[in-house]
């Protein structure tokens, strides 16, 4: 096992590459995500030079940051001979949907039990709609946790019974949550690549995440480019986790990475900075500052982000400038997750925002 420290070399950089290179993934048509440099919005809020990781591009225009994940964790589902997939979220859930297409795309069949969240949510829309046009068994319950993990325990055992090999993914199982950053871990050394190759380093980086994606960028920009600040931003309020902290999750989850790719090394929770001040009323409530966010971003740029996730955390970027705790000498990367079906299923409220204007 090799040990790094906390604050990594070029040694322990290049022991982290190789040690992810060496992770059985599938292809589910990732690739290389485009970085861009958002000029436009630069200039409108007059703070860094703003770029973008366009990984709401990530396994095609409707795929996302979770189809990263799903390269490792459906090739672990395909080693075991997993016939079936279980798992669940919210019925907008960007995970569940590119869960759902990942399945559809290997020939596996894909159960999902989701939650209800919003009055909403009894429409077929956004990615709700995509699961059933996938193929997906779709469950839907009230906004219950408990209820949802429960279901999903007895819809694997019912599966196997009936002679299913079945993969237990998120809420049905959490074992491979450090599998699901490892996908992360990934992402920022390409991303860091990527800024080395057009000639600049970042300052900070800006990301939506709740646990699992924070916990890769951590661990990968701490190996490949130490100096940069992470600034993540969760959709989720402080208390999500009934045991635990978020930042306490995280470094958990970066901490079983690390030891998943063979590297020693331990997180500490109090070195895990996590944002929960942009995350509104409660999750998947769209706030105005989300909103703002979105209409900068598609009116300057033409890039769309999802009320959800994304806007929440470019909300959080364009207060920081304003409020100067970003300046005109950093370089910010910021990271879109995706979520782009999920526009169409608060096309009521963004419709009151932006129609006519």
């Amino acid at each position: 096992m090799t040990t790094i420290e906390p604050l990594t070399t070029t040694t322990n950089n290049e022991a982290i590459r190789s040690a992810v290179l060496a992770m059985p993934r599938i292809d589910l048509g990732v690739g290389i995500t485009p970085l861009e440099h958002l000029a436009r919005l630069s200039r409108e809020l007059g703070g860094p030079q703003i770029y973008i990781k366009r990984d709401d591009l990530a396994g095609g225009p409707l795929g996302g940051n979770k189809t990263r994940m799903l390269e490792y964790v459906l090739a672990k589902a395909l080693a075991m001979g997993a016939t079936a997939v279980v798992g669940g979220s919210a019925v907008q859930s960007n995970y569940s949907r590119q869960l759902a297409a990942a399945c559809a795309r290997l020939g596996l069949d894909c159960h999902l039990v989701l939650r209800q969240i919003r009055p909403e949510d009894e429409v077929v829309q956004g990615s709700l709609l995509l699961d059933y046009l996938y193929g997906a068994e779709v469950h839907l319950i009230h906004d219950d946790r408990e209820l949802q993990t429960q279901r999903l325990i007895e819809l694997a055992q019912n599966l196997e019974a009936a002679g299913d090999v079945v993969y237990r993914a998120p809420q049905a199982s959490e074992v491979d949550k450090p599998l699901h950053a490892l996908a992360y871990v990934a992402a920022g050394l390409e991303m860091i690549d990527q800024t080395a190759s057009a000639g600049f380093e970042p300052t900070h980086v800006y990301a939506s995440s709740l646990d699992t994606t924070h916990a890769g960028l951590l661990l990968g920009l701490r190996a490949a480019a130490p100096l940069v600040k992470l600034r993540v931003i969760s959709p989720n309020e402080p208390a999500i986790f009934a045991d635990r902290t978020i930042a306490e999750e995280v470094a958990r989850l970066a901490t079983a990475c690390a030891a998943l790719l063979g590297v020693a090394m331990t997180v500490d929770p109090s070195t895990v900075e996590t944002c929960t001040e942009f995350v509104g009323e409660r999750y998947g409530v769209i706030t105005q500052g989300g909103l703002e966010a979105m209409r900068l971003f598609a009116r300057l740029e033409a890039i769309v982000l999802d009320p959800v996730y994304s806007a929440k955390a470019a909300a959080a970027l364009i207060d920081d400038i304003r409020t100067g705790v970003l300046g005109t000498d950093d370089i910010v990367v910021f990271v879109h997750t995706g979520g782009i079906p999920a526009v169409f299923a608060y096309a009521a409220e963004i419709a009151a925002e932006f129609v006519g204007q």
